[in-house]
Order: structure tokens, then sequence, then C-alpha cells
């Protein structure tokens, strides 16, 4: 069984942190530090416990901020040069050479707690710190407060030579970033964003188109035609990097059949033909799966694209259903042409969803409409 991903904060990396600071702050109390970072910590979520570290932070580094930050930088490992996506998936949390990884989560959740009155002197340590981890959750409360200073800091970060950096500004201005502070005026005016994501989307490192994506994803659960539009603007004669990063910033309103972005790509024309959709087992238990089979028949005289998509309509407690959209296939129907898709669905329990026997509808879409339901009941284990 895989390790839970809360233990990447542990005892081992709460210590190996204690000494990298002990060794430029003669003062530093690294046994209480130790003591308070540690406490209960097996019984603490994955939040909770960087949270807890970050309040032992506050009650051992020295009370001036200025010095405080100073000491934390002294500690930092060196900067990360490439994206080592390995180190935040947590193939490695503790770090030898310095501050580096998952404990910059609690040390930047220390520079926002006491650092928002000294923003100038805290953004300069969340540079220094994106650069061996990501400051994108330390960085929000910044943005709410201080927005002038935060978004011209931003601005000028868009030419940084380190890619962490620069993703930093479209990650941190994400308006609905997981496990961040929701940036509020930006839900509902994410204008302020917008010249940046612009300066970013062509961005030479795929690790900042990516995050550039998932910001205007962000937007366009909000405002679906400001990105609808983005994209009828910034796709035509794009390079392949930029088409890839404006499909993936879409996936969201093609799941929903936003007509003007399936358009922009070619997708606005609707299926011309008959589809039947079979799911098996007619009756499945949690922790199984079915399998979704749909067959295509092309009634058109030219070929089809089609972006089809599948929706489970999950039983809620009430006894109503709830849509959730799943991927599904991207094809090329020739003229008449029959075409057989399989998809297997898992009914597996994951921490986000809850299930509840009953009939679940499926329905299969064809560039944003409908084309063919079926149902299956699920029964609990």
């Amino acid at each position: 069984m895989a390790e839970p991903f809360k233990n990447l904060f542990n005892v081992e990396l709460i210590r190996t942190a204690a000494g990298h600071l002990a060794r430029h702050d003669s003062q530093f109390d690294s046994k209480r530090f130790v003591k308070l970072a540690a406490q209960g910590l097996d019984a603490l979520e994955m939040k909770a416990r960087a949270m807890q570290v970050a309040s032992a932070l506050e009650a051992t580094l020295p009370a001036d901020f200025e010095r405080a930050a100073s000491v934390l930088e002294a500690a930092l490992a060196p900067p990360y040069e490439t994206e080592r996506s390995g180190e935040l998936a947590g193939t490695r949390s503790v770090h030898e050479e310095g501050l580096a990884g998952w404990i910059l989560w609690s040390a930047g959740e220390y520079v926002a707690r006491r650092g928002l009155d000294e923003p100038q002197r805290a953004l300069r340590t969340l540079h220094a710190f994106t650069q061996r981890f990501s400051a994108e959750f330390a960085i929000r409360p910044f943005l709410a407060k201080h927005p002038a200073l935060g978004f011209k800091t931003l601005e000028r970060w868009c030419t940084d030579p380190n890619l962490h950096v620069r993703r930093l500004v479209s990650e941190g201005s994400r308006p609905r970033l997981p496990w961040g502070l929701q940036l509020k005026a930006l839900i509902a005016d994410p204008s302020p964003t917008l010249p940046l994501l612009r300066k970013l989307q062509d961005d030479k490192s795929d690790y900042v188109r990516r995050s550039v994506a998932n910001h205007l994803n962000d937007i366009a659960k909000d405002h679906p035609d400001l990105v609808a539009e983005w994209i009828e603007r910034y796709l035509p004669d794009a390079s392949d990097e930029r088409r890839a990063l404006l499909r993936h910033a879409s996936r969201t309103l093609v799941k929903k059949g936003h007509k003007r972005t399936l358009a922009a790509f070619g997708l606005g024309k609707a299926f011309a033909g008959t589809a039947t959709l079979t799911v098996a087992p007619s009756k499945a238990r949690v922790g199984g799966e079915v399998t979704l089979e749909l067959e295509l028949r092309s009634s058109a005289k030219k070929p089809q694209t089609l972006v089809i998509d599948y929706a489970v309509h999950h039983v809620k407690a009430d006894g109503s259903t709830s849509p959730k959209v799943f991927k599904g296939w991207k094809l090329t129907l020739a003229p008449g042409e029959t075409r057989s898709l399989t998809k297997r669905h898992s009914l597996k329990p994951i921490t986000t969803r809850r299930y509840y026997a009953g009939e679940h509808p499926v329905s299969v879409q064809a560039n944003g409409v409908e084309i063919a339901r079926a149902a299956f009941r699920l029964q609990l284990a």
C-alpha cells in the first residue's frame, strides 16, 4: 500500500529543517521548534501538519520579521533550475543541502502570517521560496491585501529567468486555486491577471504554460464567454504549443458544450447520424466498474470531427442525481462510417465522492449535444 501523502510532513523533515535554521541563527531554539512542530503529528492530515509547522516557526523564529526572513533565506537550498516535478510529488521530502520542498509550504505560510504588514520584504522572500518549491499559497493574501503592489510585482516577474518564478505569476493569482485562499475579487473580475497571462501563454517552459491553461480554466468557470473570446483571438495561426495550451484551458467549456468555444475549435456542428449506448453490467457494485459501448453511424456526406464526452449522473443522498462529465474520445468519422467505441469506468471509492445506491443514468454528448443515454443500477458493497 502506498505511503499516505500526509507523511511527507514527518519528524525527520522537521528535525532536518531545525538543523538548517540553527546553522544560520545561533539563538534558534531547535528543540522547542521540533517539539511544537511534531506534537501529535500522526493524528493530523497534510494541511494541518503544514499549518502546525508554520505555527512552530512563528513561536521560534526571531520576532523581527526582517531578521526572520533573512534567516529563512540563508537556510535555503540552491534554487531549482528545472521543473523537478518529482520533488513536489513527494519522491523526496528531506533536503540535506538546505530548506526546499514541502517544508517551504510551512515557511510560506509563516511569511503570509507575519509579513503581511511588510509586503515588499515578504514578496522578496517568496520570490526566493518559489524557486525551491512554490509560493502559490503564500502569495495570495498579499494579492488580496496589497493588490497594486502585488500585481506590479507579478508583472515584473513575468520575465524572471527562473521558470518557477514565472509560473508563480500565473499559479499564485489563479482565482480558484485548489487548497489556496480564493481570490474573490478576481473571481468577480479577472481582468487584472489577463495582461500577465498574455505575456506567459507563449512562455518557453511547458511548466509555465500548463499553469496559464489552468488559470484560464479557472476563469472559464465564472466567465465562459471571456475565455471563449480569448480562444477566438489567440487560436488562429497559433503554434502547436499555444494550441495545446488553449485546448487544456477550454476543457471545462468543452465538457459543458459551450457552443462558442466548440465553434472556435471547429466543433460547432451537431453530430449527423445515430448513436447507441450500452452499459454493462446493468447492476454494479461500488469498487467495481462498468463498460460503456458506444456505436456511431454517420449519415453525413462529409467527414465529421467529434469531441465525445460522457456524464455519469450520480445519485445523491436525497435521491436526485448530479452529472459528472468525463473525457471520452476525439475522432473524425468518415461519411457513412460506423464506429464502435469502448470505455471502462471505475466505481472505486474516492475521497471527493460518496456513492449512493440507485439507478445512475449515463449520457453521451458529441460536440456538446447529447446523442445517447443508458443507465446502470449501483449497489453498495
